[in-house]
């Protein structure tokens, strides 16, 4: 049987995504339990409400015409019930995204999403920000690690 799939009440983002406008998902019951985790809440799998087919349709429904993106943080760990909602996002023609700490995740998984953002998050290695990450962040449509679009620019540090 397949873990609960609770989510906390979606928000949209702006930079998660490079160049998309994301409603990202974040649901709990994360069992990597990474040290120095800034969302320690998502750790326990009954926080949060559970986010039926229906449920994420109607979240769609009414962000429809200002995201470009559907972002999951976490949710691998029930792998069937996070490609029901990656499909129904990708019919409503919708790209996909999924952050993870896991190194990778399989390629039934992979199929279903134009983005994915792997590795556990280290302090003394940073986030995507960092030249010297263990993240990576790869755009699925063309195979390419895109970690610099999240990386400050000299140009943009001098406005």
């Amino acid at each position: 049987m397949e873990s609960l799939f609770n989510s906390f009440e979606p928000q949209v983002l702006f930079q998660e995504v490079p160049d998309e406008v994301s409603l990202a998902f974040t649901i709990t019951g994360c069992k990597l339990k990474c040290s120095g985790c800034h969302s320690q809440d998502t750790w326990d799998a009954i926080l949060g409400n559970h986010l039926s087919n229906k449920k994420f349709q109607a979240y769609i429904d009414e962000y429809k015409s200002f995201i470009t993106c559907i972002l999951f943080f976490g949710g691998e760990w029930s792998p069937n019930i996070l490609i029901e909602k990656l499909i129904i996002a990708r019919d409503n023609q919708l790209k996909t995204c999924l952050y993870t700490g896991l190194p990778k995740v399989s390629r039934k998984l992979q199929q279903h999403l134009s983005f994915l953002k792997t590795g556990r998050w280290r302090r003394d290695l940073g986030g995507l920000d960092s030249p010297k990450t263990n993240q990576r962040f790869i755009d699925l449509n063309n195979n390419l690690l895109i970690n610099y679009k999240f990386r400050e620019t000299e140009s943009a540090k001098t406005k």
